[in-house]
């Protein structure tokens, strides 16, 4: 009986075969496809990382429409006290001698110039922790 039983398993497992076949070879282009993003990730995070050491230059700190860094952290600290409600932004800038155009224009570019420049945000921290 133990040899018609194991010739039944043996068919089973033959049959199950290409099956389990198909299950590995999903599972390792799925790791294949894992493996690419976590690559690319990285290279992001390298790049980052490369980014926030590089000196600041003259041109990424100038001031956009006559707000400066520290200007704009001083005014990104005072939005943190009002729950960062950016309707007062153009009224905590006029403090500053701001006009309400303006802030809007140096915030927008602010906020951009910090997205391709990862050493700005750095550096903005530093301004907003003393403001």
């Amino acid at each position: 009986m133990g040899l018609f039983k194991s010739m039944k398993d043996m068919k089973s497992a033959v049959a199950a075969a290409p099956g389990m076949i198909q299950q590995g070879q999903q599972l390792a282009a799925n790791a294949a496809v894992m493996q690419q993003a976590y690559a690319g990730q990285m290279q992001q995070s390298m790049a980052y990382n490369a980014g926030l050491a590089q000196p600041l230059t003259p041109e990424q700190l100038a001031p956009i429409n006559g707000v400066d860094l520290p200007t704009y952290a001083w005014v990104g600290k005072r939005l943190a006290g009002v729950g960062y409600d950016q309707a007062q932004a153009p009224a905590f800038a006029a403090q500053r001698g701001i006009s309400a155009a303006d802030w809007e224009a140096a915030a927008a570019g602010w906020t951009a110039r910090m997205q391709q420049v990862p050493a700005l945000g750095q550096e903005f921290r530093r301004h907003y922790d003393a403001a």
